[in-house]
């Protein structure tokens, strides 16, 4: 028996910028935010750093990735721009040699038949603009639309899909508010400034971008991590608070201004001390978030069990049953779940697509130097199959984009957590597809799944 997705369903992978292109200062890129906080003692597992990650700002390694993107059948990849390549300082003109390196990469992927989809920010903020306060700093909005409309100008016509934001709640809350990511702020009370002002950068995008260059369709939208909420106590009424609580500073303090044009009511009382009291927000500011959108892009990786803390503050707990080998609970259902949810709740018949999923395992090559990684077929069939339920019960599904091409420099967990479909020997940048990538290949090739 054959499960099959719609014809036209658009099957892809994912990557971002910092974690495969190394090349940190090649043809005047500027520093990052990322390319400061590796060098922080303590911050990334054993000391590494992204630069030389994947190696593919190299162009005979680029032109080897991208046929080998061909041969797994990719119909689409999504990839990021580092902004610092663009405008080393943030702002002003564009770097040359930086726009040429990904004009290279988007030719190269039209000349093989698969559809680019850019992602104008994945976390790589310059360094120059975090001098200035970073994204807590309403300048960096209009920083951010002065890059994206240069970016737009010179590739629209070659980028199909255009993502504006990549996960905002990861940046807001591991970058400004727990310090475990890049800027490394740790500093809750920026947290609710930064969520707006990435919002406020996505619309104003949008509307700048859109219908820009002529007789060019392009589609816009954020890509949002949503995340089950879900209390370790169903019939605790504590443990029910602090998960909505969580729910709302995860999901809906993003999904709620975007396609409702309004912050969520209960978030924005529990959270007024800590946002100090909302200044930030313009009167203007939340129609502009909430200008139209052409798709959403949904990332899942595991649900989170949440726990009231003292004053029913959100504490997460342990999750039941298998996980990978970061320590995440494998729960296919929860994808059904989340897509299901943002239908109903927000989206409607926009369509949507899965724009990471995936896993990390203990990867290894075996003697006879292949690398056996039946868990994350696993791990993928059984949220393809949601997946397809999901399309079953009415959701707009679109497209599927695993989580990830490569191997790569998993942020703070460095290089121990393999992602990819490939697997990545670092020292000499060889790849050796998985046997996820073969089973990846043919679920491609019959636009479905076995079984």
């Amino acid at each position: 028996m054959t499960i099959s997705f719609p014809a036209g369903f658009v099957w892809g992978a994912a990557t971002s910028g910092y974690q495969i292109e190394g090349a940190p200062e090649a043809d005047g890129k500027g520093a990052s935010i990322w390319d400061t906080f590796v060098k922080v003692p303590g911050k990334i597992l054993h000391g590494d750093t992204g630069a030389r990650a994947c190696n593919t700002y190299d162009p005979k390694q680029l032109e080897a990735d991208m046929d080998l993107m061909v041969r797994l059948g990719l119909k689409s990849f999504i990839f990021s721009v580092q902004w610092p390549r663009i405008q080393p300082d943030g702002r002003g003109g564009a770097n040359a040699k930086g726009l040429d390196y990904y004009r290279r990469l988007v030719d190269g992927l039209q000349a093989r038949g698969i559809a680019p989809a850019l992602t104008l920010y994945h976390w790589e903020l310059p360094q120059a603009l975090q001098d200035r306060g970073g994204w807590v700093n309403r300048e960096t909005v209009a920083r951010f639309v002065e890059y994206a409309t240069i970016l737009y100008d010179a590739l629209a016509a070659q980028v199909p899909i255009w993502v504006t934001q990549n996960e905002p709640h990861t940046t807001a809350w591991l970058g400004y508010g727990y310090g475990k990511h890049a800027p490394g702020v740790a500093d809750e009370k920026s947290v609710f400034a930064v969520a707006h002002h990435l919002l406020l950068s996505h619309g104003l995008a949008v509307k700048t971008l859109r219908g820009r260059v002529a007789n060019v369709k392009t589609a816009f939208g954020p890509v949002l991590n949503v995340t089950p909420a879900r209390p370790v106590r169903p019939d605790s009424e504590h443990d029910r608070l602090a998960a909505k609580r969580f729910d709302g500073d995860q999901n809906r303090l993003f999904l709620d201004p975007i396609f409702r044009g309004e912050y969520p009511a209960d978030v924005v009382e529990y959270r007024r001390e800590a946002a100090g009291g909302w200044k930030f927000v313009r009167a203007e500011d939340l129609e502009i978030i909430h200008t139209a959108v052409d798709f959403l892009g949904v990332n899942y990786y595991t649900p989170t069990m949440i726990a009231a803390g003292p004053g029913d503050r959100p504490e997460w707990r342990p999750n039941p049953g298998p996980t990978t080998a970061m320590g995440w609970a494998i729960d296919p259902a929860g994808l059904h779940e989340v897509l299901d949810r943002v239908r109903t709740e927000y989206t409607g018949n926009l369509p949507l697509y899965v724009s990471e999923n995936g896993a990390s395992f203990r990867d290894y090559l075996n003697p006879e130097g292949e690398c056996r990684d039946p868990e994350r077929v696993d791990f993928l069939r059984g949220h393809l199959r949601e997946a397809h339920r999901a399309i079953e019960d009415g959701v707009p599904l679109a497209g599927y984009f695993v989580w990830s091409l490569l191997d790569n420099f998993e942020w703070d967990s460095a290089y121990r957590e393999r992602f990819g479909l490939v697997y990545v020997d670092y020292p000499t940048q060889r790849r050796v597809p998985k046997s996820s990538f073969e089973w990846y290949r043919e679920v491609i090739e019959r636009n479905g799944l076995e079984g």
